[in-house]
C-alpha cells in the first residue's frame, strides 16, 4: 500500500474562544478529553472552551495544554536516520497513537449508530468493523514490537524475511479495511445536519486513515527494504523473460 507523506505543517494553536463543537471536529481526540471532563460537545457544543471551563471550574490553561498535546506534527522523519531511531519513531508516532485513536472512534461509532439508526446514511456496522480492525492492528503491532523490531534494531536481518513478508501481507489487509470504512462512511463525509459527534467521528476516522497510510508507507517503503534480501541476478533475468512481466 503506497502513500505520500504530507509536507510539514505548523500546528495551529488551540483557541479557547472556539466552541466545544468546533474543537471536537477539528481536533481528533478532543472528544475523549471532553467526555472525561463531562463537557457537552454535542448538544451543548456551541459554548466556547473558555466558558465551558469556567462553568465547570476547570483550569483553562491546563485544558488548553492538554488539547494542544493532541496535535501531531505532519513532518516526515529523515529516511536516512538509523534503524533504531526509525523504529522508535514508528512506535511512538504510530503504534501508540493508534492505541489511543481506536477506542474513542469505536465509542463514537456505537453512539452514532444508536442515536441515528433511522437515518438513511447511518454507518451501520461501523463500530463492529472498527472493533475487528482494532483487534487485528493491536495483534499486528505487538508482533512487530516483540519479534520483528528487536531483530531489525539489532541489525539482524538474516531471520527477518518471513516476519517482514507476514507484516506486508497484514498491511494489505489493513488497507482493505480502510476501503471498507470509506465505503460505510461515504469516504468520511458526514451528511448535512450531522450532529457534532457524527462529524467528530468522521474527522477522527479521516485522521486514523491518514496516520495508518503513512505508518504502512514508512514500514513498507523505508524500514523493510533495508533488510530485503537482494534477488539473485539469474532469477532476475529469468523473470524479465517471462510473459506479462511488468519490468518494462
Amino acid at each position: 500500500m503506497n502513500a505520500r507523506l504530507p509536507d510539514p505543517l505548523p500546528a495551529a494553536p488551540v483557541d479557547a474562544r472556539q466552541s466545544l463543537g468546533q474543537l471536537a471536529v477539528q481536533l481528533p481526540g478532543a472528544t475523549a478529553v471532553f467526555r472525561r471532563l463531562k463537557l457537552d460537545f454535542c448538544c451543548g457544543g456551541q459554548v466556547s472552551l473558555a466558558q465551558a471551563a469556567a462553568d465547570k471550574g476547570l483550569d483553562l490553561a491546563a485544558l488548553v495544554d492538554e488539547l494542544a498535546a493532541l496535535q501531531r506534527s505532519a513532518a516526515a522523519p529523515d529516511p536516512q536516520q538509523p534503524t533504531r531511531a526509525l523504529i522508535e519513531h514508528i512506535v511512538t508516532r504510530f503504534h501508540e497513537v493508534h492505541r489511543m485513536q481506536l477506542p474513542e472512534l469505536i465509542r463514537m461509532a456505537r453512539r452514532v449508530e444508536a442515536v441515528h439508526r433511522d437515518h438513511p446514511q447511518v454507518p451501520a456496522g461501523l463500530a463492529d468493523l472498527l472493533e475487528s480492525a482494532q483487534g487485528e492492528l493491536l495483534s499486528h503491532m505487538l508482533k512487530e514490537e516483540r519479534v520483528l523490531f528487536p531483530l531489525l534494531a539489532a541489525g539482524d536481518g538474516s531471520f527477518a524475511g518471513a516476519p517482514i513478508a507476514m507484516m506486508r501481507a497484514e498491511h494489505t489487509d489493513h488497507g482493505e479495511t480502510l476501503e471498507r470504512i470509506g465505503g460505510l462512511t461515504h469516504q468520511m463525509a458526514p451528511p448535512d445536519g450531522a450532529c457534532n459527534t457524527w462529524r467528530a467521528l468522521y474527522a477522527g476516522l479521516a485522521q486514523f486513515r491518514d496516520d495508518l497510510i503513512d505508518h504502512i508507507h514508512l514500514e513498507n517503503n523505508v524500514l523493510f527494504p533495508r533488510f530485503d534480501a537482494p534477488q539473485p541476478a539469474s532469477l532476475a533475468m529469468q523473470g524479465c523473460g517471462s510473459t506479462g512481466c511488468a519490468c518494462g
